[in-house]
């Protein structure tokens, strides 16, 4: 089992946030008298692209669901700390994974379930933080929230391929997405393109923003293809500019990474 794409590579290819790149000017909404929310851009595309830079602040909570994965997660760009943990299920398999970074440190726990029985050294990963040496895990983005910043899905490269987008109601919004033309992005990820194929150049998204004009709901629709279940992943985001700070775990929680972490995520 690839454990890196069931893992961390999972997760940021599912972390999709919507920006949209190259649209044209529009007139925007004027908010009420008094009112001190920004306003919203009028044009759909140009509201998408507005409701990221509270992502890209870097202060938020996070909640994601899927049809086999579940998780939450907190990016705290004053303190440079982040945390988010998954639970996916894997053919009747559980697995868990958490990552705590508190720059320049971090700390890994995952507990894969059976697949643990027999395999030397990885029983105590289940129990205890794996501190990792950041000089071992050098560029490996896979060990890193905050390397490109944060928003872990590249907002701006997903939605590059954006093909339309209507406003469906207040702060509400639906359109579709060709992910084959998507650069640079974890979202388009090159298994899942190919066996989506033509499929991938309409995938539907709804997406919701508060009276701020910030996102606080997206939902990708991926069509079944292949091993590809047809199934909606949804992600909330809230607590903007409040997000909690991150904690670092408890020293008696805490070992130092085994050869066999890095090995596994790289």
């Amino acid at each position: 089992m690839n454990i890196r794409r069931w893992s961390v590579g999972v997760i940021a290819a599912t972390l999709l946030v919507p920006g949209v790149a190259a649209c044209n000017s529009g007139t925007t909404e004027t908010p009420a008298a008094g009112s001190s929310a920004p306003a919203v851009p009028a044009d759909p595309k140009e509201a998408l692209v507005a409701s990221t830079k509270g992502l890209a602040e870097g202060n938020y909570t996070f909640n994601i669901t899927a049809d086999s994965m579940s998780g939450k997660g907190v990016f705290h760009k004053p303190s440079n700390s982040a945390q988010m943990a998954m639970n996916m299920d894997v053919e009747g398999i559980s697995f868990d994974f958490e990552l705590i970074q508190i720059q320049p440190d971090t700390w890994l726990k995952v507990d894969l379930g059976e697949l643990f029985a027999g395999v030397p050294g990885m029983e105590a990963m289940k129990d205890k933080y794996q501190h990792l040496d950041a000089a071992k895990a050098g560029q490996n983005k896979n060990l890193d929230l905050l390397s490109d910043g944060t928003d872990p899905a590249d907002a701006a490269a997903m939605f590059q391929g954006v093909t339309e987008v209507q406003k469906t109601g207040e702060g509400a919004y639906s359109g579709k997405v060709d992910l084959t033309a998507v650069k640079d992005s974890v979202a388009a990820d090159e298994d899942m393109l190919k066996a989506l194929g033509d499929q991938a150049k309409a995938i539907p998204f709804t997406a919701k923003l508060d009276s701020e004009g910030r996102l606080t709901e997206l939902v990708i629709s991926v069509p079944a293809a292949g091993e590809i279940k047809a199934q909606d992943i949804k992600i909330n985001y809230a607590d903007y500019g409040a997000a909690p700070t991150v904690q670092k775990p408890s020293a008696d929680q805490v070992i130092e990474a085994n050869e066999q972490i890095y090995d596994m995520f790289k």
